[in-house]
């Protein structure tokens, strides 16, 4: 509930920025949409209750019409490229990468992501924009340059942004436990991870960037963004943005 003791520190810390005169700007990305699901559904369904702008990084590879069609109608979701079609490519023991790598050439990786990009922008019109989320947040940094020659604009993974060849829009703030259970973590540590954000982002500037999955949350994580969203779409210190928007803004 929004009154929690667990939520006092996150209105602490926007009460601060509301004293100060600033406003900060959170954003939502959510990967691996493919097609239409009850998942799905939920999370337009929350996102909209709110109106929160979000960002689905979509599949080229397996997607198509069926995801296009229930997309039209929902004015407040935005579509970037997913890599191609998630498939890991680098070899036993190493982390899971498919775009770039000692097992792949760019040239390989480049055209897979101009079809990609091609694909994603007929299908999705006006819903589409030209930002990469690369499968398992990983590039390789030899391919970034030539990003801007297929038509992206930006470039996204998780983590605080460092210097690149192209504009970074990073998330920043993963609900998912990927190494535990597998499930949504623990509210607290989500907190606190938002305010050690904020707190950064107030000093030296960038937004905050919501990361989620929606195909394996949990109700732990559904609560959490119940909760997120309850807290921080009327707060005057806080504004949620498309990343259409924050792109267009520079």
């Amino acid at each position: 509930m929004k009154g929690d003791v667990l939520w006092t520190p996150l209105l602490t810390e926007l009460n601060r920025w509301r004293d100060a005169g600033k406003t900060v700007t959170f954003w939502l990305r959510d990967d691996d949409a493919i097609v239409p699901t009850a998942a799905l559904d939920q999370l337009l369904d929350v996102t909209g209750r709110y109106r929160i702008p979000v960002t689905l990084a979509v599949i080229p590879a397996g997607t198509g019409a069926a995801l296009a069609d229930r997309l039209k109608e929902v004015s407040h979701a935005a579509v970037a490229v997913h890599g191609w079609a998630h498939i890991n490519h680098a070899a036993e023991g190493r982390k899971k990468q498919e775009l770039g790598g000692p097992a792949r050439q760019p040239e390989t990786v480049l055209a897979e992501l101009a079809d990609g990009y091609a694909l994603l922008a007929d299908l999705f019109g006006n819903r589409f924009t030209p930002l990469l989320v690369p499968p398992w947040n990983r590039i390789d940094a030899g391919l970034l340059s030539s990003l801007g020659e297929i038509g992206f604009a930006a470039l996204s993974v998780y983590g605080a942004e460092k210097p690149a060849p192209i504009r970074m829009v990073n998330t920043h703030v993963d609900v998912m436990d990927w190494h535990g259970t597998r499930g949504g973590r623990d509210h607290g540590a989500l907190v606190g991870e938002t305010v050690a954000r904020l707190k950064h982002v107030f000093a030296h500037g960038g937004t905050v960037g919501i990361l989620t999955h929606h195909l394996v949350h949990d109700q732990t994580v559904w609560d959490f963004l119940e909760t997120l969203f309850a807290v921080t779409a009327h707060h005057p210190a806080c504004r949620w943005a498309s990343v259409t928007d924050i792109l267009a803004e520079g």
